[in-house]
Protein backbone atom coordinates (compact mmCIF):
# COMPACT_ATOMS: atom_id res chain seq x y z
CA UNK A 1 0.00 0.00 0.00
CA UNK A 2 2.65 2.45 0.98
CA UNK A 3 4.49 1.47 -2.26
CA UNK A 4 1.63 2.49 -4.09
CA UNK A 5 0.73 5.17 -2.60
CA UNK A 6 4.72 6.41 -3.35
CA UNK A 7 4.27 5.76 -7.18
CA UNK A 8 1.04 8.50 -7.68
CA UNK A 9 2.86 10.88 -5.80
CA UNK A 10 6.09 10.26 -8.39
CA UNK A 11 3.53 10.32 -11.56
CA UNK A 12 1.73 13.17 -9.54
CA UNK A 13 5.46 15.28 -9.45
CA UNK A 14 5.82 14.12 -13.15
CA UNK A 15 2.67 15.21 -14.43
CA UNK A 16 3.19 18.81 -12.71
CA UNK A 17 7.13 19.02 -13.97
CA UNK A 18 8.47 20.47 -10.44
CA UNK A 19 12.07 20.60 -10.50
CA UNK A 20 14.87 17.97 -10.07
CA UNK A 21 15.52 19.34 -6.69
CA UNK A 22 11.62 19.63 -5.45
CA UNK A 23 11.31 16.27 -6.60
CA UNK A 24 14.70 14.77 -4.27
CA UNK A 25 12.97 17.05 -1.59
CA UNK A 26 9.50 15.21 -2.00
CA UNK A 27 11.08 12.02 -2.63
CA UNK A 28 13.36 12.27 1.00
CA UNK A 29 9.93 13.36 3.10
CA UNK A 30 8.15 10.37 1.70
CA UNK A 31 10.63 7.73 2.68
CA UNK A 32 10.93 9.57 5.93
CA UNK A 33 7.29 9.47 6.65
CA UNK A 34 7.08 5.56 5.74
CA UNK A 35 9.75 4.65 7.80
CA UNK A 36 7.71 6.46 10.66
CA UNK A 37 5.35 4.47 9.78
CA UNK A 38 6.40 1.46 10.01
CA UNK A 39 8.02 1.83 13.28
CA UNK A 40 4.61 3.17 14.77
CA UNK A 41 2.99 -0.11 12.93
CA UNK A 42 5.66 -2.45 14.83
CA UNK A 43 5.83 -0.74 17.95
CA UNK A 44 9.55 -0.33 17.65
CA UNK A 45 12.11 1.68 16.17
CA UNK A 46 13.33 0.09 12.87
CA UNK A 47 16.87 1.00 12.83
CA UNK A 48 17.24 0.77 16.27
CA UNK A 49 18.41 -2.69 18.08
CA UNK A 50 16.34 -4.50 20.73
CA UNK A 51 16.91 -3.61 24.05
CA UNK A 52 17.32 -6.33 27.30
CA UNK A 53 13.95 -6.01 29.08
CA UNK A 54 13.54 -6.01 32.73
CA UNK A 55 11.84 -8.91 33.76
CA UNK A 56 10.86 -8.49 36.59
CA UNK A 57 10.01 -4.62 36.64
CA UNK A 58 7.19 -6.03 34.11
CA UNK A 59 4.96 -6.62 37.45
CA UNK A 60 3.17 -4.71 39.56
CA UNK A 61 5.14 -5.37 42.64
CA UNK A 62 8.37 -4.20 40.59
CA UNK A 63 6.67 -0.85 39.99
CA UNK A 64 6.69 -0.22 43.95
CA UNK A 65 4.48 3.19 45.29
CA UNK A 66 3.14 5.65 42.55
CA UNK A 67 5.68 8.58 42.03
CA UNK A 68 3.47 11.12 40.74
CA UNK A 69 3.54 12.62 37.34
CA UNK A 70 7.61 12.81 37.30
CA UNK A 71 9.84 11.39 34.33
CA UNK A 72 12.49 9.58 34.86
CA UNK A 73 16.10 10.85 34.73
CA UNK A 74 18.24 9.55 32.33
CA UNK A 75 21.26 12.15 32.70
CA UNK A 76 23.06 10.91 35.78
CA UNK A 77 26.59 11.49 37.39
CA UNK A 78 27.53 9.10 40.15
CA UNK A 79 30.79 9.79 42.19
CA UNK A 80 32.20 6.16 42.96
CA UNK A 81 33.48 6.45 46.18
CA UNK A 82 36.04 3.80 47.99
CA UNK A 83 34.46 1.60 49.98
CA UNK A 84 31.14 2.62 50.33
CA UNK A 85 28.65 -0.24 48.65
CA UNK A 86 29.60 1.99 45.44
CA UNK A 87 29.45 -1.10 43.22
CA UNK A 88 26.30 -1.91 44.52
CA UNK A 89 25.07 1.02 43.20
CA UNK A 90 26.80 1.21 40.13
CA UNK A 91 25.28 -1.89 39.13
CA UNK A 92 21.87 -0.28 39.38
CA UNK A 93 22.78 2.24 37.12
CA UNK A 94 24.40 -0.29 34.08
CA UNK A 95 21.11 -1.93 34.78
CA UNK A 96 18.81 1.06 34.27
CA UNK A 97 21.31 2.19 31.55
CA UNK A 98 21.36 -1.28 30.11
CA UNK A 99 17.43 -1.78 30.09
CA UNK A 100 16.97 2.07 28.73
CA UNK A 101 19.42 1.64 25.58
CA UNK A 102 21.64 4.56 27.36
CA UNK A 103 25.10 5.85 26.34
CA UNK A 104 27.37 5.20 29.17
CA UNK A 105 30.65 7.79 30.00
CA UNK A 106 33.00 4.58 30.22
CA UNK A 107 36.65 5.16 30.98
CA UNK A 108 39.48 3.44 28.61
CA UNK A 109 40.28 1.25 30.94
CA UNK A 110 38.20 0.22 34.29
CA UNK A 111 38.93 3.83 36.39
CA UNK A 112 38.84 7.43 35.08
CA UNK A 113 42.91 7.30 35.60
CA UNK A 114 42.23 7.22 38.90
CA UNK A 115 43.94 8.26 41.68
CA UNK A 116 44.84 11.56 38.87
CA UNK A 117 41.84 14.30 39.04
CA UNK A 118 39.35 13.44 35.94
CA UNK A 119 39.87 14.91 32.57
CA UNK A 120 37.31 14.34 30.08
CA UNK A 121 40.18 12.92 27.55
CA UNK A 122 39.52 9.80 29.84
CA UNK A 123 36.30 9.24 28.52
CA UNK A 124 36.27 6.78 25.94
CA UNK A 125 34.33 8.19 22.51
CA UNK A 126 34.67 11.89 23.83
CA UNK A 127 35.31 14.15 21.02
CA UNK A 128 34.82 17.84 22.59
CA UNK A 129 32.78 19.54 25.01
CA UNK A 130 29.22 17.88 24.14
CA UNK A 131 29.91 16.60 20.85
CA UNK A 132 28.59 13.44 22.00
CA UNK A 133 25.56 12.57 23.76
CA UNK A 134 26.02 10.68 27.48
CA UNK A 135 23.72 9.28 29.91
CA UNK A 136 25.47 7.78 32.99
CA UNK A 137 28.64 8.29 34.38
CA UNK A 138 29.68 5.78 37.57
CA UNK A 139 32.79 4.54 37.27
CA UNK A 140 35.75 5.47 39.60
CA UNK A 141 37.70 9.22 39.60
CA UNK A 142 39.15 11.53 41.58
CA UNK A 143 36.11 13.99 40.91
CA UNK A 144 36.66 17.78 39.05
CA UNK A 145 33.84 18.89 37.66
CA UNK A 146 34.80 21.05 35.43
CA UNK A 147 35.82 18.30 33.31
CA UNK A 148 32.90 16.32 34.04
CA UNK A 149 30.83 19.16 33.12
CA UNK A 150 32.31 18.81 29.35
CA UNK A 151 31.04 15.11 29.18
CA UNK A 152 27.70 15.30 30.72
CA UNK A 153 24.77 17.11 29.77
CA UNK A 154 23.26 20.40 31.58
CA UNK A 155 20.39 18.56 33.62
CA UNK A 156 22.75 15.48 34.77
CA UNK A 157 21.66 14.43 38.50
CA UNK A 158 24.97 14.42 40.02
CA UNK A 159 24.85 12.27 43.29
CA UNK A 160 27.61 10.36 45.53
CA UNK A 161 27.94 7.76 48.93
CA UNK A 162 29.62 8.70 52.17
CA UNK A 163 30.48 5.66 55.16
CA UNK A 164 31.44 6.37 58.80
CA UNK A 165 35.06 7.02 58.28
CA UNK A 166 35.95 4.28 60.90
CA UNK A 167 34.06 1.85 59.20
CA UNK A 168 35.93 3.24 56.01
CA UNK A 169 39.08 2.61 57.55
CA UNK A 170 38.55 -1.12 58.26
CA UNK A 171 37.60 -1.71 55.13
CA UNK A 172 40.23 -0.24 53.10
CA UNK A 173 42.90 -1.78 55.51
CA UNK A 174 41.38 -5.18 54.43
CA UNK A 175 41.61 -4.42 50.69
CA UNK A 176 44.67 -1.84 50.32
CA UNK A 177 46.73 -3.73 53.12
CA UNK A 178 49.71 -4.36 50.64
CA UNK A 179 48.89 -1.50 48.46
CA UNK A 180 49.13 1.84 50.48
CA UNK A 181 52.79 2.17 52.21
CA UNK A 182 51.37 3.44 55.57
CA UNK A 183 49.02 0.55 55.90
CA UNK A 184 51.45 -2.19 54.61
CA UNK A 185 54.23 -0.81 57.38
CA UNK A 186 51.74 -1.55 60.46
CA UNK A 187 50.86 -4.89 62.04
CA UNK A 188 47.32 -3.91 62.01
CA UNK A 189 44.79 -1.32 62.10
CA UNK A 190 45.34 -0.75 65.86
CA UNK A 191 48.80 -0.44 65.27
CA UNK A 192 48.71 2.51 63.03
CA UNK A 193 45.44 4.30 64.47
CA UNK A 194 47.87 4.55 67.59
CA UNK A 195 50.23 6.26 66.03
CA UNK A 196 49.19 7.21 61.84
CA UNK A 197 51.94 9.47 61.45
CA UNK A 198 54.64 6.80 62.45
CA UNK A 199 53.74 5.07 59.17
CA UNK A 200 52.03 7.42 57.25
CA UNK A 201 53.87 10.02 54.86
CA UNK A 202 51.49 11.85 52.32
CA UNK A 203 54.34 11.74 49.63
CA UNK A 204 54.15 7.86 48.68
CA UNK A 205 51.79 6.72 45.88
CA UNK A 206 48.73 5.22 46.96
CA UNK A 207 48.77 6.37 50.67
CA UNK A 208 45.80 8.79 50.22
CA UNK A 209 43.95 5.45 51.14
CA UNK A 210 45.04 5.68 54.46
CA UNK A 211 43.89 9.23 55.19
CA UNK A 212 40.83 11.03 54.27
CA UNK A 213 40.05 8.67 51.54
CA UNK A 214 36.47 10.28 51.09
CA UNK A 215 37.97 13.86 50.73
CA UNK A 216 40.45 12.73 48.43
CA UNK A 217 37.91 11.50 45.99
CA UNK A 218 35.76 14.38 46.01
CA UNK A 219 38.84 15.99 44.57
CA UNK A 220 39.71 17.94 47.99
CA UNK A 221 43.20 18.21 49.47
CA UNK A 222 43.20 15.10 51.55
CA UNK A 223 46.17 15.79 53.63
CA UNK A 224 45.57 19.52 54.82
CA UNK A 225 45.26 20.61 58.64
CA UNK A 226 41.78 20.36 59.83
CA UNK A 227 40.52 23.56 60.97
CA UNK A 228 36.60 23.81 61.09
CA UNK A 229 36.63 26.73 58.73
CA UNK A 230 37.92 24.04 56.04
CA UNK A 231 35.77 21.66 56.68
CA UNK A 232 33.16 23.73 56.47
CA UNK A 233 34.39 25.16 52.95
CA UNK A 234 34.85 21.64 51.82
CA UNK A 235 31.37 20.88 53.23
CA UNK A 236 30.06 23.86 50.42
CA UNK A 237 31.51 22.46 48.01
CA UNK A 238 30.05 19.25 47.87
CA UNK A 239 26.68 20.39 48.38
CA UNK A 240 26.68 22.78 46.04
CA UNK A 241 28.00 19.95 43.35
CA UNK A 242 25.61 17.24 44.50
CA UNK A 243 21.84 16.87 44.79
CA UNK A 244 22.00 14.16 46.78
CA UNK A 245 24.33 12.23 49.51
CA UNK A 246 23.41 9.05 50.42
CA UNK A 247 25.00 6.42 53.69
CA UNK A 248 26.05 3.46 53.04
CA UNK A 249 25.05 2.63 56.67
CA UNK A 250 21.32 3.29 55.84
CA UNK A 251 21.73 1.78 52.53
CA UNK A 252 17.64 1.06 51.54
CA UNK A 253 16.42 4.23 53.09
CA UNK A 254 19.16 5.90 50.12
CA UNK A 255 18.18 3.70 47.53
CA UNK A 256 14.20 4.94 48.33
CA UNK A 257 15.49 8.17 48.79
CA UNK A 258 17.06 7.69 46.03
CA UNK A 259 14.29 6.47 43.85
CA UNK A 260 12.36 9.36 44.50
CA UNK A 261 14.89 11.48 43.27
CA UNK A 262 15.13 9.75 40.26
CA UNK A 263 11.58 8.92 39.64
CA UNK A 264 12.60 5.23 38.85
CA UNK A 265 10.59 2.03 39.43
CA UNK A 266 11.27 -0.02 42.86
CA UNK A 267 13.04 -2.92 40.95
CA UNK A 268 15.87 -0.25 39.35
CA UNK A 269 17.20 0.26 43.23
CA UNK A 270 16.98 -3.48 44.05
CA UNK A 271 20.00 -4.73 44.51
CA UNK A 272 22.09 -8.09 46.03
CA UNK A 273 25.04 -6.47 48.05
CA UNK A 274 28.17 -6.57 45.66
CA UNK A 275 32.23 -7.23 46.19
CA UNK A 276 31.25 -7.96 49.79
CA UNK A 277 33.78 -9.66 51.65
CA UNK A 278 32.03 -11.36 54.85
CA UNK A 279 28.14 -11.69 55.62
CA UNK A 280 27.34 -10.00 58.81
CA UNK A 281 24.14 -9.19 59.65
CA UNK A 282 23.31 -5.25 60.27
CA UNK A 283 19.79 -5.87 60.12
CA UNK A 284 16.77 -7.39 58.46
CA UNK A 285 17.46 -5.30 55.09
CA UNK A 286 19.72 -8.24 53.78
CA UNK A 287 22.93 -5.72 53.12
CA UNK A 288 25.66 -7.15 53.68
CA UNK A 289 28.56 -5.57 55.71
CA UNK A 290 32.28 -5.73 54.57
CA UNK A 291 34.09 -5.50 58.09
CA UNK A 292 36.50 -8.21 59.14
CA UNK A 293 37.13 -10.42 61.79
CA UNK A 294 40.47 -10.88 61.35
CA UNK A 295 42.58 -9.71 64.29
CA UNK A 296 44.75 -7.40 62.51
CA UNK A 297 41.35 -5.41 61.85
CA UNK A 298 40.31 -5.33 65.57
CA UNK A 299 39.94 -1.97 67.00
CA UNK A 300 39.34 -0.50 70.93
CA UNK A 301 37.03 2.26 71.22
CA UNK A 302 39.89 4.87 72.20
CA UNK A 303 41.61 3.42 68.92
CA UNK A 304 38.30 4.30 66.79
CA UNK A 305 38.15 7.55 68.05
CA UNK A 306 41.58 8.55 67.28
CA UNK A 307 40.70 7.34 63.08
CA UNK A 308 37.92 9.94 63.37
CA UNK A 309 40.66 12.40 64.59
CA UNK A 310 43.17 11.07 62.24
CA UNK A 311 40.15 11.26 59.12
CA UNK A 312 39.00 14.38 60.74
CA UNK A 313 37.81 16.37 57.25
CA UNK A 314 35.92 13.00 56.51
CA UNK A 315 34.61 12.38 59.81
CA UNK A 316 32.90 16.09 59.45
CA UNK A 317 32.02 15.38 55.72
CA UNK A 318 29.66 12.24 57.06
CA UNK A 319 28.80 14.04 60.31
CA UNK A 320 27.47 17.02 57.91
CA UNK A 321 25.52 14.80 55.41
CA UNK A 322 24.26 12.50 58.13
CA UNK A 323 22.32 15.08 59.64
CA UNK A 324 21.28 16.37 56.03
CA UNK A 325 20.00 12.70 55.33
CA UNK A 326 17.82 12.49 58.32
CA UNK A 327 16.51 15.79 57.61
CA UNK A 328 15.59 14.47 54.06
CA UNK A 329 13.89 11.40 55.69
CA UNK A 330 11.87 13.58 57.67
CA UNK A 331 10.73 15.90 54.96
CA UNK A 332 9.99 12.41 53.09
CA UNK A 333 7.98 11.15 55.91
CA UNK A 334 8.85 8.87 58.61
CA UNK A 335 5.82 6.41 58.36
CA UNK A 336 6.13 6.10 54.29
CA UNK A 337 10.02 5.91 54.55
CA UNK A 338 8.97 2.29 56.83
CA UNK A 339 6.49 1.47 54.40
CA UNK A 340 9.04 1.76 51.73
CA UNK A 341 11.92 0.06 52.76
CA UNK A 342 9.59 -2.90 53.98
CA UNK A 343 8.92 -3.03 50.65
CA UNK A 344 12.26 -3.05 49.30
CA UNK A 345 13.72 -5.66 51.60
CA UNK A 346 10.76 -7.74 50.73
CA UNK A 347 10.93 -7.48 47.13
CA UNK A 348 14.63 -7.82 47.72
CA UNK A 349 13.85 -11.25 49.41
CA UNK A 350 11.42 -12.31 46.30
CA UNK A 351 14.37 -11.87 43.78
CA UNK A 352 16.65 -13.74 45.95
CA UNK A 353 14.58 -16.37 46.23
CA UNK A 354 14.02 -16.64 42.10
CA UNK A 355 18.11 -15.58 41.04
CA UNK A 356 20.29 -17.24 44.08
CA UNK A 357 21.68 -20.76 45.38
CA UNK A 358 22.02 -20.95 48.89
CA UNK A 359 19.08 -19.09 50.05
CA UNK A 360 20.96 -15.47 48.45
CA UNK A 361 24.42 -15.73 50.67
CA UNK A 362 27.04 -15.00 49.28
CA UNK A 363 30.04 -17.09 48.87
CA UNK A 364 33.60 -17.67 47.73
CA UNK A 365 34.57 -17.24 44.61
CA UNK A 366 36.21 -20.47 44.13
CA UNK A 367 32.43 -22.23 44.85
CA UNK A 368 31.18 -19.64 41.57
CA UNK A 369 31.28 -22.14 38.54
CA UNK A 370 30.67 -19.92 35.93
CA UNK A 371 33.96 -17.83 36.17
CA UNK A 372 32.29 -15.04 34.07
CA UNK A 373 30.55 -14.08 37.54
CA UNK A 374 34.10 -14.46 39.67
CA UNK A 375 34.92 -10.88 41.46
CA UNK A 376 37.90 -9.60 41.35
CA UNK A 377 39.85 -10.64 44.50
CA UNK A 378 42.38 -8.23 46.22
CA UNK A 379 43.20 -7.71 50.10
CA UNK A 380 43.01 -10.12 53.33
CA UNK A 381 39.94 -10.93 52.61
CA UNK A 382 38.24 -12.98 50.29
CA UNK A 383 35.67 -11.33 48.12
CA UNK A 384 32.23 -12.76 47.63
CA UNK A 385 29.70 -13.34 44.93
CA UNK A 386 26.78 -15.36 43.80
CA UNK A 387 25.99 -18.36 42.23
CA UNK A 388 22.59 -18.48 40.30
CA UNK A 389 19.91 -20.95 40.80
CA UNK A 390 20.05 -23.97 38.13
CA UNK A 391 17.23 -24.48 36.04
CA UNK A 392 16.38 -20.98 35.59
CA UNK A 393 14.76 -20.09 31.86
CA UNK A 394 17.00 -17.86 29.43
CA UNK A 395 14.73 -14.67 30.05
CA UNK A 396 14.94 -15.19 33.64
CA UNK A 397 18.28 -16.06 34.10
CA UNK A 398 19.76 -12.60 31.83
CA UNK A 399 17.81 -10.86 33.90
CA UNK A 400 19.56 -12.50 37.66
CA UNK A 401 22.58 -12.68 36.04
CA UNK A 402 22.60 -8.59 35.61
CA UNK A 403 21.86 -7.77 39.16
CA UNK A 404 24.97 -10.12 40.26
CA UNK A 405 27.24 -9.63 37.50
CA UNK A 406 30.60 -8.14 38.83
CA UNK A 407 32.03 -4.77 38.10
CA UNK A 408 34.50 -5.40 35.70
CA UNK A 409 32.88 -7.84 33.66
CA UNK A 410 29.14 -5.56 33.15
CA UNK A 411 31.99 -2.42 32.24
CA UNK A 412 33.52 -4.76 29.37
CA UNK A 413 30.13 -5.92 28.54
CA UNK A 414 29.08 -2.35 28.10
CA UNK A 415 32.10 -1.51 26.08
CA UNK A 416 31.83 -4.41 23.71
CA UNK A 417 28.46 -3.11 22.89
CA UNK A 418 29.42 0.82 22.70
CA UNK A 419 32.64 0.00 20.61
CA UNK A 420 31.99 -3.35 18.97
CA UNK A 421 34.72 -2.16 16.22
CA UNK A 422 37.71 -1.82 18.84
CA UNK A 423 40.46 -3.15 17.45
CA UNK A 424 42.53 -5.15 20.27
CA UNK A 425 46.01 -3.63 21.69
CA UNK A 426 48.75 -5.20 19.98
CA UNK A 427 50.51 -6.39 23.08
CA UNK A 428 47.80 -8.01 24.37
CA UNK A 429 48.81 -11.23 25.60
CA UNK A 430 45.31 -12.89 25.81
CA UNK A 431 44.17 -16.41 25.80
CA UNK A 432 40.44 -17.15 24.47
CA UNK A 433 37.48 -14.75 24.83
CA UNK A 434 38.83 -13.59 27.96
CA UNK A 435 39.58 -11.24 30.59
CA UNK A 436 43.04 -11.85 31.86
CA UNK A 437 45.28 -10.44 34.91
CA UNK A 438 48.35 -10.54 35.09
CA UNK A 439 51.08 -8.89 36.83
CA UNK A 440 53.59 -6.56 35.69
CA UNK A 441 56.17 -4.04 36.84
CA UNK A 442 56.45 -1.85 34.39
CA UNK A 443 54.77 2.37 34.82
CA UNK A 444 51.00 2.80 35.82
CA UNK A 445 48.72 3.50 32.51
CA UNK A 446 45.83 4.96 32.03
CA UNK A 447 44.73 3.90 28.49
CA UNK A 448 43.78 7.37 27.18
CA UNK A 449 44.11 6.23 23.48
CA UNK A 450 40.72 5.03 21.79
CA UNK A 451 41.65 1.09 21.42
CA UNK A 452 43.31 1.04 24.71
CA UNK A 453 42.91 -2.50 26.32
CA UNK A 454 45.31 -2.42 29.32
CA UNK A 455 44.52 -1.04 32.66
CA UNK A 456 46.65 -1.32 35.74
CA UNK A 457 44.96 -1.64 38.69
CA UNK A 458 46.17 0.26 42.08
CA UNK A 459 48.26 -2.94 43.22
CA UNK A 460 49.97 -3.49 39.91
CA UNK A 461 47.84 -5.60 38.36
CA UNK A 462 47.36 -5.55 34.85
CA UNK A 463 43.62 -6.01 33.79
CA UNK A 464 43.70 -7.26 29.86
CA UNK A 465 40.66 -7.27 27.82
CA UNK A 466 40.09 -8.88 24.80
CA UNK A 467 38.41 -6.18 22.27
CA UNK A 468 37.85 -8.84 19.53
CA UNK A 469 34.98 -10.51 20.59
CA UNK A 470 32.57 -10.68 17.94
CA UNK A 471 29.58 -11.34 20.12
CA UNK A 472 28.58 -8.67 22.92
CA UNK A 473 26.97 -12.06 24.85
CA UNK A 474 30.32 -13.17 25.29
CA UNK A 475 30.91 -12.97 28.98
CA UNK A 476 34.58 -11.82 30.36
CA UNK A 477 36.20 -14.52 32.74
CA UNK A 478 38.88 -13.58 35.58
CA UNK A 479 41.90 -16.07 34.88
Amino acid sequence: MLFRLFARRMRWLGCYRLGPMWKALLVFVVIAFAGQLLGVLFNKSWVQPERPRSLFSLSENGQGPPLGSCRPQTHIMFLKTHKTASSTILNMLYRFGEEQGLHFALPMGYQFGYPLPFIAQRVKGYRGPHVAEFDIMGNHMRFYKPEVEKVMPTDTFYFSILRDPVALAESSYAYYKNVAPAFRRSKGLGDFADNPNKFYEPRLRNNHYARNLLWFDFGLDHNANYSLALAKRGEAVVRRNFKLILLSEYFDQSMVLLRHALCWPLDAVVSFSLNARQQISKSRSGWVGKASATASLQLTEEQRQKLREWNALDWHLYQAFNSTFWDKVERFGREKMDTEVTLLRSRREVLARICLRDGGRPVEASRIRDRAIRPFQSGLVKILGYELQPGLDNATRQACLRMIRPEIQYKDLLDLRQFPHAQQHPGAAVAGNALAVKKDSSLHRTGQQVGESLERDWDGTILVRNKSQEHVDIKGKLR
